[in-house]
């Protein structure tokens, strides 16, 4: 996403780079990369819960709140002021595309209408039936007016028909559900079109500006192919675009330094994990006792794209 290791480190790198001819434009960088930095953690907390936790309003609906403000405040910055400049720099011009798709992929996952993920804010009837619960005192029943002994109730008895009652809060302060919350940062609104729109742009530019091994080529497909599994779930469809990206990286012939070279390594392990991600043992195809490679050959793929070369010490 857009707190990938790889796109920080383009991030900071270009910023650099740029400092001298577009101080505007890489103040705005840094800016987005501290924001990157920020996010990647909030979202490590998130994936870690799975789901949000409505028992513990505060702490988790904060926490995705987080998430969409920050989200929102890279993606308007990027669009306002890095896509504009990005001119003739073609790495700058692949990572500011990729990192439009990624924030709308955030998005999608956590505040999409109709919800696509677990992720998602919980609706108001969840939210509802939480409260509900909450109200139970842990299997003793529901607390009543009728259970509390005549002895301990006040003495003070109201005398006017207004007096003694709730106190409540001014018209348009009350309570508001975690949606209504949320929209007020980001429109409740279906995002997944248009994520997969900007994602299908990012990977047609990095198909064409930069070479098949490039570690932030690898970095689009990675989402994209995480997109299609978390969000389109198009599980087929993931493992496909995983596939064929590492064939393209073994049949690529530029060279590239020890930095690229080993965070390539990582994307092509992530992407190999994603080859095989939805399919359980209780796929026909695969049977136990079975390696990968023999698999690969009895469905009729070229085992060259999923297992590397004879000795050949790295994927790359």
């Amino acid at each position: 996403m857009a707190s990938s290791e790889v796109d920080q480190k383009f991030l900071g790198k270009l910023a650099r780079a740029v400092e001298p001819s577009n101080a505007l434009l890489s103040s705005m960088l840094f800016k987005i990369l501290g924001l990157s930095i920020n996010l990647a953690g909030q979202l490590v907390k998130a994936r870690k819960q799975r789901r949000l936790d409505t028992t513990r309003m505060t702490q988790s609906l904060e926490l995705y709140l987080h998430i969409i403000w920050l989200s929102r405040e890279g993606l308007v910055m990027l669009e306002q002021y890095v896509l504009p400049m990005v001119g003739d720099h073609v790495e700058l011009k692949v990572l500011a595309f990729k990192l439009r798709a990624s924030f709308y992929h955030i998005f999608v996952l956590f505040h999409n209408n109709p919800p696509v993920s677990t992720l998602a804010i919980p609706t108001a009837e969840e939210v509802a039936a939480a409260t509900a619960s909450q109200r139970l005192d842990k299997g003793k029943g529901v607390a009543k007016d009728e259970d509390i002994p005549e002895t301990a109730r006040s003495s003070l008895q109201p005398t006017h028909a207004l007096e003694g009652g709730p106190v409540l809060p001014p018209p348009g302060f009350g309570p508001q559900t975690p949606e209504a919350i949320a929209a007020f940062l980001l429109p409740s609104v279906n995002y997944l079109p248009t994520a997969h729109s900007y994602f299908k742009q990012a990977i047609e530019l990095a198909d064409s500006l930069l070479w098949g091994s490039h570690s932030l080529r690898l970095s689009v497909k990675t989402e994209y192919a995480a997109f299609l599994y978390e969000c389109v779930h198009d599980a087929e469809g993931s493992r496909k675009v995983a596939k064929d990206t590492i064939a393209e990286v073994y049949e690529a012939t530029e060279g590239m330094d020890d930095d690229m070279f080993n965070d390539a390594c990582d994307l092509v392990t992530v992407l190999g994990k994603m080859m095989k991600r939805g399919l359980g043992s209780s796929n026909p195809s695969r049977s136990r006792g079975q390696s990968p490679a023999t698999l690969a050959t009895s469905q009729g793929d070229s085992v060259a794209t999923a297992v590397p070369p004879a000795g050949m010490q790295n994927p790359i």
